[in-house]
């Protein structure tokens, strides 16, 4: 079991953030990741379409002997991990990637909140509704940013194109007085540096990668499951071949990744 993967699924490149903050606290852990780049972005699919394929991504990564499956995508977080913990958690250690920037939250005395996200994870409410449960003396503003995905999956970053967006976003006076700024997708790490300038890095900016590679490590602790056989071996799989998701990829882990194409739709 110990030498088992961590198994990571998200609907693109978004993950790779996730990923790479995991191999930061436990480098001594294998993983094998999925981005369903076939289905990119999962935003502004339904709540069906995305259970779906977030079951057929868990039962994938099962297959490759997973001892822990973290949903690194918060749209799926939000519409399908109750459903997947239901019916997966006698089998693997289920995470998400809410729940523990939640948590978190709940330990601040923040008087106003932001919070940014993809169509789906924003009209489910899901961070507003636990915010509320764990701050009640915290506002919550909510604002869907559609095209910060796509943005990124299209390469855009780090430039005049990403700014405009990024700015046109922000300087919605509904954001005006927040302490806090939680990211609300595992894509928008790759862009927080430009979204800290804006407010000129008088907000905190909160993204999930960190916080859920923290309570990772201390499941695997609780459970014994912690790797100290030496051996690590990191496999990368996406449903449709992106050069962008190999850029990426590269960026993150450095030099030769294991990048593999998986139709697991068929």
């Amino acid at each position: 079991m110990k030498e088992q993967p961590i198994g990571i699924f998200d609907s693109g490149v978004g993950g790779l953030t996730v990923a790479h903050a995991i191999k930061q606290i436990l480098p001594g852990e294998s993983l094998v990741y999925f981005g369903d780049t076939a289905h990119l972005p999962y935003g502004d699919k339904s709540a069906e379409s995305i259970k779906y394929y977030s079951r057929k991504i868990t039962e994938f990564l099962l297959n490759h002997n997973s001892k822990v499956i973290l949903v690194a995508c918060n749209s799926a977080s939000a519409s399908a991990f109750d459903s997947l913990k239901l019916e997966y958690c006698d089998k693997v250690i289920m995470m998400d990637v809410i729940n523990p920037v939640v948590n978190y939250l709940g330990t601040r005395n923040f008087r106003k909140i932001g919070v940014i996200g993809t169509k789906r994870t924003i009209m489910s409410g899901t961070y507003d509704e636990k915010l509320m449960e764990k701050s009640p003396q915290t506002e919550v503003i909510s604002m869907a940013t559609p095209l910060l995905v796509p943005m990124i999956e299209e390469g855009f970053i780090f430039d005049d194109i990403s700014n405009a967006i990024i700015r046109t976003y922000l300087s919605n006076e509904i954001f005006s007085g927040i302490e806090a700024l939680v990211l609300a997708c595992t894509h928008y790490p790759i862009i927080k540096n430009q979204i800290s300038k804006f407010f000129n890095f008088n907000v905190e900016v909160i993204d999930s990668a960190r916080t859920v590679s923290l309570i990772l490590r201390e499941a695997l602790e609780k459970n014994n499951l912690l790797n100290d056989s030496g051996k690590v071996i990191d496999r990368f799989f996406i449903s449709d071949y992106t050069s962008y998701f190999e850029k990426i990829a590269r960026m993150f882990f450095e030099g030769e990744i294991n990048l593999m194409k998986a139709d697991i739709w068929n």
